[in-house]
């Protein structure tokens, strides 16, 4: 038996190491993803504020007009009003999540209608303007429709699932893909699992425990898990397809561009747009919303949310049965 010794230097076979293609991928997708990260973060930081908040104004016709026109002239580009009927009106637009809060103009003087679930800048924007009106001498009172509980007046409870929701959906994906060899059905079935023992157990330490939050508590925990298992699925789905690329890549999504454009913190009104209304089409930008329904409105003003939340999580299962079977037929 000859063995013959391959040259020093032979090429046969190609290193992958010494591909160009590899180094101008590096060049040019590296810078690509830390722009996107960069505009991700420092938009909303820069230039979040009160630009177009919708406002409920209420109140026979002379008088909304009269306070449109102060709004615009005092405060241009802070509101985008809608005009109703009576207080009644206004505030079921409120409790819809269809209005940050509202003017009511009445025969008494003008009600400032807040909603410090929804976000507490709005609150206290409202609070401002209506200690402006009282030093006119304008007989002002405040109604909190969605008011937050006593033990968290910041609403700083919400803000905190940010983070343990991306990282748990996160986690558990990249476990199922790196350390579990089962099948597809049995990836999945555990992903679903563990999003609702997590969801129950989020907020039993956040409601019971700490009593931030005040909501249904099966509503809430299905909030929870929806995250969850909208980050999971999704992160899942690529790493089966994709490889540990696959995970990176639903990492930098999930982190790096859904979590600081999702308006968590202060709702998604607050945040400069488009990236509010794009973080809203985002796992945890649906959830954020999910979530302050759930345990400031009673579920109201969802229904888009749980829709985006659902094309995620199904998404994500598509993807990782569409690699379960290009594996199969391998």
């Amino acid at each position: 038996m000859t063995t013959t010794a391959t040259p020093a230097g032979s090429t046969a076979t190609p290193d992958r190491r010494a591909n160009p293609r590899l180094l101008v991928g590096l060049v040019l997708g590296i810078p690509t993803v830390i722009a996107l990260m960069l505009l991700a973060f420092a938009a909303p930081a820069i230039h979040s504020g009160a630009t177009d908040l919708p406002l409920a104004v209420s109140g026979p016709a002379p008088v909304v007009a009269q306070l449109t026109g102060t709004l615009e002239k005092n405060a241009p580009g802070t509101f985008d009003v809608t005009t109703y009927g009576s207080a009644d009106e206004a505030a079921a637009a409120i409790r819809d999540r269809e209005a940050v809060g509202g003017l009511a103009a009445g025969p008494t003087g003008l009600t400032i209608q807040t909603a410090a679930g929804a976000g507490a800048p709005y609150a206290a924007l409202l609070r401002g303007m209506g200690a402006q009106l009282s030093a006119t001498g304008r007989p002002v009172t405040y109604t909190e429709l969605a008011p937050l509980p006593a033990s968290d007046p910041a609403g700083a409870g919400l803000t905190t699932l940010g983070l343990p929701l991306i990282f748990g959906g996160m986690a558990t994906a990249a476990a199922l893909v790196l350390a579990y060899r089962g099948s597809v059905g049995a990836r999945l079935l555990t992903l679903l699992a563990v999003a609702a023992v997590g969801g129950l157990a989020a907020t039993a330490i956040l409601q019971f425990g700490f009593g931030v939050l005040e909501g249904d508590y099966l509503l809430t925990s299905a909030a929870v898990a929806a995250g969850i298992a909208a980050v999971s699925a999704t992160v899942l789905g690529l790493g089966l397809l994709l490889g540990t690329a696959g995970i990176g890549l639903g990492a930098v999504l999930m982190l790096f561009v859904a979590n600081p454009i999702s308006g968590l913190a202060t709702g998604p009104a607050w945040l400069p747009q488009p990236w509010g209304q794009i973080g809203q089409f985002l796992p945890l930008g649906a959830a954020g919303t999910a979530l302050r329904s759930a345990a400031y409105f009673d579920g109201a003003g969802a229904g888009r949310a749980w829709m985006v939340l659902a094309c995620w999580i199904v998404g994500g299962l598509l993807l990782a049965a569409l690699a379960g079977r290009r594996t199969g037929r391998r």
